[in-house]
């Protein structure tokens, strides 16, 4: 049994079925770079959000929320960066394929829930790879998406 084993172990090796995972994801430094990119665009626009930035795997990897920010906004802001993440898309995009009618609709029953409508971006680097996403809820959604877009964008200044 143990050879058998150790054979289809070697197997699977020397026939290069198996990869490491070589994925791009956002880093320590750029995801607080986005994080503080944020807060300090949603201070300029006089709104209070929670902040949510995740890496390349849509799992959670930097977050604030604003003193007195609406607190039901935690999971919103969460969920917009994963669903950004999950789809590769602006959530407000993602949207507006998800109305009644839409070719999507009622995607945002999958995964967990998924919020669609904006405030959820991609992140990507300077070679346009995706390496992570970013969340904004507390404003209008046209609050939350001005402040996205600014942040998701400042990981370019570095």
């Amino acid at each position: 049994m143990n050879k058998l084993l150790l054979s289809l172990i070697v197997s699977i090796f020397l026939s290069g079925e198996l990869y490491a995972q070589n994925a791009y994801d956002i880093t320590e430094e750029e995801a607080l770079k986005v994080l503080l990119s944020a807060k300090t665009k949603a201070e300029e626009m006089d709104v209070l959000v929670n902040i949510a930035v995740t890496d390349a795997g849509a799992n959670l990897k930097a977050f604030i929320r604003m003193d007195a920010s609406y607190l039901g906004s935690i999971d919103v802001a969460i969920k917009k960066a994963k669903t950004a993440r999950y789809f590769n898309i602006d959530t407000g995009k993602l949207g507006e394929m998800t109305q009644p009618g839409g070719i999507i609709y009622n995607i945002e029953l999958s995964n967990g829930g998924l919020i669609t409508f904006p405030g959820g971006l991609p992140i990507k680097n300077k070679d346009n790879v995706i390496i992570g996403a970013i969340g904004i809820s507390g404003g209008t959604i046209e609050q939350d998406r001005a402040i996205a877009i600014a942040a998701a964008q400042s990981i370019l200044e570095l």
